[in-house]
């Protein structure tokens, strides 16, 4: 399996070649915790996401992937933010394809399933809101996280 490496505002990362809608989601359950998954790519801590295939609606997107790297149903709530600094970048091994930010960060509730890992999480678990940032993250999904913990309800554009 290929790996993914982020590169932020760094001089020597590669020159980005595509630009992907993606989804991003955060799930939080009754009790406030948020479904954190284990990236196989790059061992990060991160909310679930991935492409927005041909298709399917942003919504669709983000409840498929949620699925496919958690084990959840859920159901989308809302909006954090549309993040698509050009400063970040991902490189991914597999294909050499390199990749500008263009994540869609919503948020939902689960309404079933059991947390399972997958090809894409090697964990999955609820984690508290205070216990977030004990968990290593990449600095550009760390962001989104904190914009989701601190509450505000205006969404982020970036």
């Amino acid at each position: 399996m290929g790996r993914r490496i982020d590169y932020y505002d760094d001089p020597d990362a590669p020159t980005a070649n595509s630009i992907v809608p993606s989804v991003n989601v955060v799930v939080a359950n009754d009790q406030g915790e948020i479904l954190l998954i284990r990236r196989t790519d790059n061992d990060n801590w991160a909310v679930p996401g991935g492409a927005i295939d041909l298709g399917e609606s942003l919504a669709q997107a983000a409840v498929r992937e949620t699925k496919e790297e958690t084990g959840i149903d859920c159901e989308i709530t809302g909006l954090v933010g549309i993040y698509t600094d050009p400063k970040h970048v991902m490189r991914y091994t597999s294909n050499d394809e390199v990749r500008q930010e263009f994540s869609i960060v919503l948020t939902a509730r689960p309404v079933g399933g059991t947390p399972t890992p997958s090809s894409e999480s090697s964990e999955v678990r609820w984690v508290a809101p205070d216990d977030v940032r004990g968990y290593t993250m990449d600095r550009s999904m760390r962001l989104r996280v904190e914009r989701y913990l601190s509450g505000q309800t205006a969404p982020e554009v970036s």
